[in-house]
């Protein structure tokens, strides 16, 4: 077992339904807000940690690839969930179980860097394997935000052309392309900035490492205020930085990055166990049950990746078999990505009646349950296997 499944499961004993020592969700008003920004943060810190990670020129040289094993999966599992979504619990219409199965859709990174990083994947799992499931899990977590948008807006919009109008503007052009451009040009500016500072001796090799969190966090802050796609914004300024080798050559001895990558995923997942909703588990009212939960996660494990993989692999060089596009179909974990868009997705509607007197309210509702119940059982089956 990994930090993932032992952090999360320290985290159940420490939170409100074992030991009650630590329990986010009575931090009543500020629970949610609280989470997001957790969430936002380890996301950010670890997309930016893939892109500087990657090979130098890697999504250039691997883009057909990744564009095919991005789009066309994520719109296939995001459709197949949100349909077995709507069957297994009939009082979520189409668009509110699609709005659910967006914050299902993308493969979690956090997850993905942790298991693909570890000893058995290292000796078992062939190198561009590895390298084109972390660049996948990090692009198609931040192209999250276009999936769940379009779902709210057709939500909370009276009209489809404004839903798929706003969808078009702010979620493609301003959020998802902008806030790449924004993230590698200040990922482009750093590397200049620090070679010179190098070149110079303006700077010694701990600072050299200490920038890595800055300008993660920095990148991440300047295009979330700007209302960009900061997630995507992140991994793009990775990828800039070691988009010509050389900062990959100035820290490639150094284990300062993934020692805070393990502290901070640690600390994550800690939170996650606490955070879990198990008294939202059972809300027949709802329709809400453990059976239906438990259905619907296999049928997300089973569905979600595999079939369209096993479809598209003879298009992409890296996934040369069906054994590949088998492993890379099973591989799909869902974690910290589903729960910040979660979050994201709970504050763009409004606070819940009780009982639900509308589809909002249903949503709203169910929301955070079914997508906690998911993570939880993606944990468990994922990042032990």
């Amino acid at each position: 077992m990994n930090e993932v499944v032992l952090g999360t499961a320290f985290g159940v004993i420490l939170g409100p339904h074992v030991l009650n020592i630590f329990s986010p969700r009575s931090w009543t008003g500020v629970t949610d807000i609280l989470t997001r920004e957790i969430m936002r943060i380890v996301l950010g810190t670890g997309l930016f940690a893939i892109g500087v990670e990657l090979p130098k020129k890697y999504m250039a040289e691997h883009a057909r690839s990744l564009l095919i094993m991005v789009v066309p999966t994520m719109a296939f599992g995001w459709l197949v969930s949100g349909t077995f979504i709507h069957v297994l619990f009939p009082k979520l219409d189409f668009i509110s179980s699609l709005v659910i199965s967006a914050c299902l859709t993308p493969t979690d990174p956090i997850i993905s860097a942790a298991v693909i990083g570890g000893h058995f994947a290292m000796k078992n799992v062939p190198v561009d394997v590895r390298h084109i499931l972390v660049a996948e899990s990090a692009a198609n977590d931040g192209l999250a935000y276009p999936f769940l948008s379009i779902a709210i807006y057709l939500t909370t919009e009276t009209s489809e052309g404004t839903a798929f109008a706003k969808w078009v503007v702010i979620s493609w052009f301003y959020q998802v392309i902008l806030g790449t451009i924004l993230g590698a040009v200040i990922g482009y500016l750093f590397a200049l900035l620090m070679r010179f500072a190098q070149e110079k001796r303006l700077l010694d090799r701990e600072s050299y490492i200490a920038q890595y969190v800055a300008v993660a966090l920095f990148t991440v802050g300047a295009t979330n205020s700007l209302g960009n796609d900061d997630l995507l914004a992140a991994f793009a300024a990775g990828c800039a930085i070691s988009w010509d080798g050389y900062f990959n050559t100035q820290t490639e001895n150094d284990s300062f990055s993934s020692v805070l990558d393990l502290v901070l995923n640690c600390a994550c997942f800690i939170y996650i166990g606490a955070w879990l909703p198990f008294d939202q588990f059972h809300i027949p009212e709802i329709g809400i049950t453990p059976w239906r939960l438990v259905v619907l996660m296999v049928i997300i494990l089973a569905l979600r990746r595999i079939p369209s993989l096993l479809l598209l692999y003879k298009f992409m060089p890296e996934v040369s078999n069906w054994r590949r596009a088998l492993f890379c179909g099973h591989f799909g974990p869902i974690g910290v990505g589903a729960i910040f868009i979660v979050t994201l997705a709970q504050s763009r509607l409004e606070a819940p009646h009780n009982p639900p007197q509308s589809q909002q309210d249903l949503l709203a509702t169910a929301l955070q349950p079914i997508v906690a119940f998911i993570v939880l059982g993606s944990i468990l089956t994922r990042s032990s296997a």
